[in-house]
């Protein structure tokens, strides 16, 4: 975790990300603030979920999730993610204060298609990460500077972090963000989703203690 200083500043020379509109989001877990981004070196644009005042002294309770549209919309069951980005939620309304960067890198970064191909992939008895691979690209391709760069836009400077993955943990950390505290964002998975958190807890070092 970040060591404790007085102050957390943000690594770069700039924001590169600019807000384009923020409104009211009422929803099946309770009231939300949205308010959508845009990369300004990219065409990559977020969605930054939100409830109660963001104050840079209160460590807050925050997410980056990464799109997950067979998880997130379609309620699939070979992953974890539309329960996380739920359970995610839950906290935050519970809490009364949070936020949660919604980032388009669908796949860990191949988009959706590749995604599908993956998936082709997985049926014939390939792991995630195996499937990446033999379609030719990287294990994970997630950037994660401008979701931090979107947390310090709405205040923040002390975070407790909702996440399994050590990578999201560290970039926060290196953009200057103070981590002071993670939290396990686990859910009840069975197969096929059992095996993918296997996958990730054994190929990729993520933090899941059980995953049947």
């Amino acid at each position: 975790m970040t060591k404790n200083n007085d102050e957390c500043l943000l690594k770069t020379h700039s924001i590169s990300v600019e807000r384009i509109a923020v409104a009211n989001l009422p929803t099946q877990i309770g009231e939300f603030k949205i308010a959508g981004y845009r990369s300004l070196n990219s065409n990559e644009e977020f969605v930054a979920l939100f409830k109660g005042e963001m104050r840079k002294d209160t460590p807050t309770l925050v997410r980056i999730h990464s799109q997950c549209l067979t998880g997130d919309v379609f309620g699939s069951i070979k992953c974890d993610c539309g329960l996380q980005l739920r359970k995610a939620m839950e906290l935050i309304e519970a809490e009364g204060r949070g936020a949660i960067v919604y980032q388009q890198q669908e796949g860990r970064g191949i988009g959706i298609i590749n995604k599908i191909r993956a998936y082709a992939l997985q049926d014939e008895g390939a792991d995630t990460v195996e499937a990446n691979e033999q379609l030719g690209f990287v294990v994970d391709a997630r950037q994660y500077q401008q979701c931090a760069e979107i947390l310090f836009h709405l205040g923040l400077c002390k975070v407790r972090v909702m996440s399994n993955n050590p990578d999201k943990i560290e970039a926060l950390e290196k953009a200057g963000l103070k981590v002071v505290e993670r939290v396990p964002i686990e859910v009840e998975a069975k197969e096929p989703a059992a095996h993918y958190l296997k996958t990730k807890r054994e190929k990729m070092g993520h933090l899941i203690n059980s995953y049947s």
